[in-house]
């Protein structure tokens, strides 16, 4: 094995997706990095072709692996238990990735020795205007907070990253991902990371490609369950482990007190007004910041309250079921996956 170009594991968690698995697979056999790398799609029994797509790469180091569970933190957990890699990477099916990558992070691993996960920044990808629209709308600081994967920003320190990059040997030390989230496993995972002594390290240059949502309905349904997994994750570690998480909620509990004040104090509906306008008029402006022109500015800014709404609900829901009534996750609630 040479020390200076270990072998590197690419988890793959995957059901349906014929579409878009050839180009992540492809990404990865083209990559750059002159170490041995073996991909490991971890297969929740699609019924799209997309085994059968898989099993055309007549490539050995290219592996299919059942996930009888078929949900995303049991197939990280059979991958990296399955990886020979003395680093793993793990990549959603709706990606792809620049052919940098790998090496980039083990060079930012290898690099320092304080780091525990690398990573870089995510440019969304679209298949029509609605994905557009919500595109820029996840690139943009007044929707997603200060999460540098989405945004962008300077090579540094960071609270977590997308499609991270680890060493196995923290993953024997800080335990497996928590097979209970439906969401948020990668963030709670990175929290643990960091709760261990570890860094987590951002480089800009470490780029990937997403397919983001491609309706308003689903991408509701996503931002809802970030927002209600996380409470599950603060509740697990005693703590919350980020504050830009309280910014949706509150701006849900705004509305909520806002409109149940003014009810019982009419005049409290122009304090209410004032509000609304001035959340109305920072999205208009950070929705033409990231515009190319008027017209996308006025959509990209209608996006931000979805955004903001969905996820502080999910918050809410997540308080009352795991904090008040100590909900436990269930089976059922688990197959609210992807939408």
């Amino acid at each position: 094995m040479n020390l200076n170009k270990p072998k590197v594991s690419i988890i793959i968690p995957c059901r349906n997706e014929v579409k878009y698995i050839a180009k992540n697979i492809d990404s990865i056999l083209s990559q750059n990095y002159t170490g041995e790398i073996e991909v490991l799609v971890v297969d929740g029994f699609s019924d799209d072709g997309t085994r059968d797509l898989i099993k055309k790469y007549d490539h050995a180091l290219v592996k299919l692996i059942d996930n009888p569970n078929k949900f995303t933190p049991d197939a990280l957990n059979i991958g990296v238990d399955a990886a020979e890699g003395d680093i793993f990477i793990i990549l959603g099916g709706h990606a792809y990735l620049e052919e940098s990558f790998v090496k980039l992070n083990v060079e930012a691993l290898q690099k320092d020795k304080s780091v525990g996960c690398a990573g870089g920044k995510i440019v969304n990808i679209f298949e029509n205007e609605t994905g557009a629209i919500i595109s820029k709308a996840m690139g943009s600081v007044f929707g997603v907070g200060n999460a540098t994967f989405r945004t962008g920003g300077k090579t540094g320190y960071v609270d977590t990253v997308a499609f991270g990059a680890y060493y196995k040997k923290v993953h024997y030390e800080i335990g497996k991902f928590d097979e209970d989230l439906v969401r948020n496993q990668d963030d709670e995972y990175n929290y643990k990371v960091n709760k261990a002594g570890y860094k987590i390290f951002f480089n800009p240059d470490i780029t990937s490609y997403y397919y983001v949502r491609g309706s308003i309905k689903k991408l509701f349904k996503q931002y809802y369950q970030y927002g209600y997994w996380k409470v599950y994750v603060n509740k697990k570690h005693g703590t919350i482990t980020t504050v830009r998480q309280l910014v949706p909620m509150l701006f849900v509990l705004g509305l909520l007190f806002g409109v149940f004040i003014s009810l019982l104090v009419p005049l409290f509906w122009w304090i209410m007004l004032l509000g609304v306008s001035m959340y109305a008029a920072l999205a208009l402006y950070f929705g033409q910041k990231v515009s190319d022109h008027f017209t996308e500015g006025l959509k990209i800014s209608s996006v931000f309250p979805i955004l903001h709404f969905s996820y502080g609900s999910g918050y809410l829901k997540g308080i009352y079921d795991f904090i008040f009534i100590g909900k436990k996750p269930s089976q059922k609630s688990k197959t609210t996956s992807r939408g």
